[in-house]
């Protein structure tokens, strides 16, 4: 076989292998582009000011998300708040305290199985353990509780990354010039990780925002209006599981879309953030 005959059909065969790769990508491509603009589509004629503004009133006949809306930004914020410290203070001591290198591989090992587990496995649990053993019954902080195990490997893996790509010699530099350990990591290491974090805790807010089998059995569906604190309290409906109650209870496919769409803004503006945010730091770090 000569050289020419060889060259040819690697030629083809690289030929055949990017055509594939390149049919793949737009094939990916097409299908979110078209799932966006379809939901777009749909959902943006039926966003209305009444609909963003208002509790639904059976009397009355209206329907409103307005406290959807609510319970959606009080769980974001009671699981970050609780999931963003544990997991960043989780991190650091894996990666800068922890010398026992299997028991840190055992952790590890331990999140990555966290991370892949359904969504409704996390619900069941939070159901048996948060509702009823501990007796918080169907309520907003139950379904926080349960997302905070949900999110907490992906923060922390997030981070322990991040502290990773921190150059040894900014540590050993810190530590010359007489810094205690926790002083080098809070002046040190974490400013120059920030990035990572902020990024990991954005797309761990994207997660919590359009979860909805673990809030199934903790959460509840009440369409009721309430504060913060009375909110985490009671049970709350979030934007997810008004979708699911409106097309799959009430047979509303319009405000089934229009919240759909909402969502899908909501997720595509945290994405956008997200990157901007890696941006930004990136661009503080090179200056």
């Amino acid at each position: 076989m000569t050289k020419n005959s060889i060259s040819s059909k690697r030629k083809g065969y690289i030929g055949l292998l990017r055509g594939l790769m390149t049919l793949s990508a737009t094939l990916t491509c097409a299908l979110v582009v078209f799932l966006i603009a379809y939901v777009l589509a749909k959902g943006l004629p039926n966003i209305t000011w009444e609909l963003l503004s208002t509790a639904p009133s059976y009397i009355q006949q209206t329907i409103g998300i307005l406290p959807d809306i609510l319970n959606t930004v009080y769980i974001i914020i009671a699981t970050l708040a609780i999931v963003i410290p544990v997991g960043v203070g989780a991190a650091v001591y894996l990666t800068e305290y922890a010398v026992n290198k299997k028991m840190v591989a055992v952790i590890e090992y331990a999140a990555e199985t966290l991370s892949g587990i359904p969504s409704i496995i996390y619900g069941l649990v939070g159901m048996l353990f948060f509702c009823e053993f501990l007796d918080m019954q169907t309520s907003l902080l139950a379904g926080a509780l349960t997302l905070v195990i949900m999110n907490l490997p992906t923060v922390m893996r997030t981070t322990q990354e991040s502290m990773k790509t921190v150059p040894q010699s900014y540590r050993e530099g810190a530590f010359g010039l007489g810094a205690g350990k926790w002083r080098v990591i809070r002046t040190v290491v974490l400013p120059g990780c920030i990035d990572g974090i902020i990024t990991g805790c954005i797309l761990s807010a994207g997660r919590i925002l359009g979860e909805s089998a673990a809030l199934l059995f903790t959460a509840g569906t009440a369409h009721v209006l309430n504060g913060f604190f009375s909110g985490l309290a009671n049970s709350g409906a979030t934007l997810t599981m008004a979708l699911f109650f409106y097309a799959k209870e009430r047979g509303e496919f319009e405000v089934a879309f229009a919240i759909a769409a909402i969502l899908m803004l909501l997720t595509l503006l945290v994405n956008l953030l997200a990157s901007l945010v890696g941006v930004i730091f990136k661009r503080r770090r090179n200056i």
